[in-house]
């Protein structure tokens, strides 16, 4: 992998890997392959997969979470996602070096899908580390940098805009501000990265990283990416903050990313 995320064919590289993981969260990941393996199983799980910092060895212990994509054979149930949610919280409070778990629910049909090639499809491929179960990397391309990965990734900023408001009209104390917060500060800085990726040539998930190379193409919206960084990575739950992100910065990047990449293509 270059400087830029790429391997030596210009294709993305995959950014983790299980022996970067931090040593105090080996036993976080080693606590989440045995829940998987004892609740799902292989009846209904194809596979299992780390994303975020702590596959990438940049994790924070206290400050960090947990963040897994399960692949299931079928398309996920209500009782699926129960057992999604004990599993979270049972690892949240055995594990004080972790803030929080999130596993996300996908069928491996969709992930492999035409329309999620270069959404569902390269997260896995790229961002994405194999936990347990065959590799769905396997049955999916390269990808590269280009205009199409960004507007399929990150294209529907306008349509989430409203969601997080009705979230932050509804969110009361400070529990319910900091994981909004993160989530808004995350996607947003993701976004801005997007944006600028075909024209930087590369990729990288490193939010302080995204944030400084969309601030050189845009440094008059600078400052404000650099805040969301920081909400993505330590939650503020000063909702003048969240304001800022869901009422200024976020209707602006939506503009332009539709004026740059266009929207992302509907999902069923």
């Amino acid at each position: 992998m270059d400087e830029r995320g790429l391997d030596r064919d210009g294709t993305i590289a995959r950014e983790g890997a299980l022996d970067r993981v931090p040593a105090a969260f080996v036993p976080v990941v080693d606590a989440a392959r045995a829940h998987l393996t004892e609740t799902f199983g292989s009846r209904r799980l194809h596979s299992a997969y780390l994303y975020g910092s702590i596959p990438r060895g940049t994790a924070t212990p206290g400050v960090s979470d947990l963040d897994l994509q399960l692949a299931l054979h079928h398309e996920p149930t209500e009782a699926d996602r129960a057992d999604a949610t004990a599993i979270e919280a049972a690892l949240d409070h055995a594990f004080p070096q972790i803030d929080g778990v999130g596993i996300l629910l996908t069928s491996a049909r969709v992930l492999l899908s035409d329309v999620e090639r270069h959404d569902g499809g390269f997260f896995i491929a790229c961002l994405c580390t194999p936990l347990l179960g065959p590799d769905l990397a396997a049955q999916l391309p390269r990808y590269r940098p280009t205009a199409l990965l960004a507007r399929e990734t990150n294209g529907d900023l306008a349509r989430v805009l409203p969601l997080w408001r009705a979230r932050a009209a509804e969110a009361t104390t400070d529990a319910d501000l900091r994981p909004l917060g993160r989530l808004v500060g995350r996607r947003v800085v993701r976004t801005g990265f997007t944006l600028v990726m075909p024209r930087w040539g590369g990729w990288t998930s490193d939010l302080d990283r995204s944030a400084e190379i969309f601030g050189s193409h845009y440094p008059e919206r600078a400052e404000q990416m650099r805040v969301a960084a920081a909400v993505g990575r330590a939650p503020s739950p000063d909702p003048a903050v969240l304001g800022m992100l869901i009422d200024d910065l976020g209707p602006w990047l939506a503009a332009e990313y539709t004026a740059v990449h266009g929207e992302k293509a509907p999902r069923p």
